[in-house]
């Protein structure tokens, strides 16, 4: 097999700013693994809490792995010799991607059906970030109305405290008298306990659907006094990298997020998700600052959970990749072999 990397620098339409920061555009980093004239894509979005933070330090990592595991025929072997290797979870993420991509070619499947799983029914939400409400009035409509979007993910956990959240959500529900639509909240940790306490309850109140993520990372513990009680359903995410954390969590949580490049890409997710059916817990799976190859790549695990995050890829200006198209507000992987996603020719 053939391994090649390439960098390219990603726009933000609109910057992203969440509980931890703010982000306008990233080099995100391209795995392509070549094999007997089929090519599989796999994608890197860096961070520091994925374990590199950068595209150069996840390609490094990924050249010091490669050099000493030259077998890559099996993704599953690779990602538990990469795992032992400690290679990064969003370095690997690109390169069990692009193997399970080129698996499917050369199977001449899609993706989805050669891992089972049926196409997605549920719609993606879209995501606002954290701003004022002033911003907030602008911005709702463009990027819900512009995409005929229903379903919206707004970011709170503002470091301005819980009364600047509020004055943001207020923005969103007039929106929503307007024009009816589906709201979560995902506090990326940006609570402490008595503020999710009551701003579930608050939330409760005011059509919020559930909540991700209320405390930071590191402090579950107090996960099962929030969970007692609770208003709304609690899903974690950054709580939640990888299969082996949700027996530590599931008795006081609804649902876990996966994301590609928490958990180290397909194999891990496929991981996850039959972690989580099996504690029965509701799945959902986000994404981070990724085009429509890693985008695709999530859309083809995604017909079996509850609930769907892939929007990125819409966020950029421009996607240079293509292959994650919105159907009827659902991400939808492609009839075609892999996982569909591809740079644009």
């Amino acid at each position: 097999m053939k391994v090649a990397f390439k960098q390219v620098y990603l726009k933000k339409r609109f910057p992203l700013r969440i509980s931890r920061g703010v982000r306008d555009g990233q080099t995100n980093l391209f795995v392509s693994v070549t094999k007997d004239g089929h090519t599989g894509w796999g994608e890197t979005s860096p961070g520091e809490s994925e374990g590199a933070a950068t595209a150069e330090e996840a390609q490094r990592q990924l050249e010091a792995f490669l050099a000493e595991n030259g077998n890559l025929e099996m993704p599953h072997i690779v990602y538990d010799s990469a795992s032992e290797h400690g290679l990064a979870p969003c370095a690997l993420a690109a390169l069990d991607i692009a193997l399970w991509d080129l698996k499917a070619k050369q199977a001449q499947m899609p993706l989805y059906r050669l891992l089972g799983f049926p196409k997605p029914t549920k719609p993606t939400s879209i995501t606002l970030g954290i701003m004022s409400p002033e911003e907030a009035r602008e911005r709702l409509p463009l990027i819900l109305e512009e995409m005929d979007i229903k379903t919206l993910k707004v970011k709170l956990g503002n470091p301005e405290g819980i009364e600047a959240d509020k004055a943001m959500y207020q923005e969103v529900l007039q929106y929503h008298k307007k024009h009816p639509i589906s709201i979560r909240v995902d506090a990326n940790g940006g609570w402490n306990v008595n503020d999710a306490k009551h701003m579930m309850q608050w939330l409760a109140e005011r059509h919020c659907e559930y909540v991700e993520q209320p405390l930071v990372e590191g402090g579950e513990a107090d996960l099962p006094q929030l969970f007692k009680n609770r208003p709304l359903p609690i899903f974690v995410d950054e709580s939640c990298r990888f299969a082996t954390d949700i027996p530590k969590w599931a008795d006081n949580v609804d649902g876990v997020n996966m994301k590609l490049m928490k958990c180290g890409g397909i194999t891990g997710a496929l991981r996850i998700i039959a972690t989580a059916h099996a504690h029965k817990l509701k799945t959902m799976i986000g994404c981070m600052g990724e085009t429509s190859i890693s985008i695709a790549a999530g859309a083809a695990v995604s017909g079996m959970l509850d609930h769907i995050d892939l929007d990125s890829h819409l966020n950029l200006n421009p996607d240079p990749c293509e292959g994650a198209p919105l159907v009827n507000e659902i991400t939808m992987p492609l009839d075609v072999p892999g996982h569909g996603g591809k740079f644009k020719s």
